[in-house]
């Protein structure tokens, strides 16, 4: 199988009728840590949606985790995003149910039937985000930042070759970002890939990696000194 998790070619990016980015040209490969950066109303959100399947790519050429962007049929969209991990700037955990409450829904609706296999796979992801201890508790009580670290696990829980995380620090103040970060950058090190959108320039510079920037309706790649 190929290393590349992720290849758009000449693509077009539309929000409706309007072009959001043209000419957009990107390749990631297994093992990356990419950022996307750019102001507010830059592409970056309609970018990220493209890639799991939130908006349809009508131009150009785009393969995301073995799947054809362009051919991409709405029954095919529940099994990409199983390849997918993605985590979103509010959570979007679910507030009548404890996190593994919150996990075992997501194992359930994608599949998943042995208990035993659904608990030590739970185990195994709240461990990684070092919230092993936190399962029976409700979203409601923990802090924003252990939050954000159940949607990260979350996300982990069908083996994703690719990871979009959307502004997974934007609402957290600077030193829970900072450590949301390093669970992140954790998770790369073993292996995950990982594409974040953030305008978080603090992080950037803390942790230099690829950089991607959305700027008048393009996408380049940027030397951090540039940012």
């Amino acid at each position: 199988m190929s290393d590349t998790v992720l290849q758009l070619k000449d693509a077009s990016i539309f929000q409706g009728d309007s072009l959001v980015l043209s000419d957009v040209n990107v390749e990631m490969n297994k093992g990356d840590f990419v950022y996307l950066i750019g102001k507010t109303g830059s592409g970056k959100s309609s970018f990220m949606k493209t890639l799991y399947g939130d908006l349809e790519l009508t131009k150009g050429d785009g393969h995301i985790v073995d799947y054809n962007l362009r051919t991409l049929k709405e029954k095919d969209i529940p099994f990409l995003r199983r390849k997918l991990g993605v985590v979103f700037q509010d959570f979007k955990l679910l507030n009548d149910r404890t996190i593994n409450d919150n996990l075992l829904f997501v194992l359930k609706a994608t599949g998943w039937k042995d208990k035993d296999e659904i608990t030590t796979k739970t185990e195994e992801v709240l461990d990684k985000v070092g919230m092993k201890t936190k399962g029976f508790k409700f979203p409601h009580e923990l802090s924003g930042g252990e939050q954000q670290r159940i949607a990260i696990a979350r996300a982990l829980l069908n083996d994703p070759e690719l990871i979009l995380a959307d502004e997974p620090t934007g609402n957290l103040d600077p030193q829970t970002s900072v450590e949301v970060m390093e669970v992140l950058l954790d998770i790369n090190k073993n292996g995950n890939t990982i594409l974040m959108a953030t305008h978080d320039y603090a992080l950037l510079l803390k942790y230099p990696s690829k950089t991607l920037k959305c700027d008048e309706n393009r996408v380049f790649e940027v030397v951090q000194r540039n940012v």
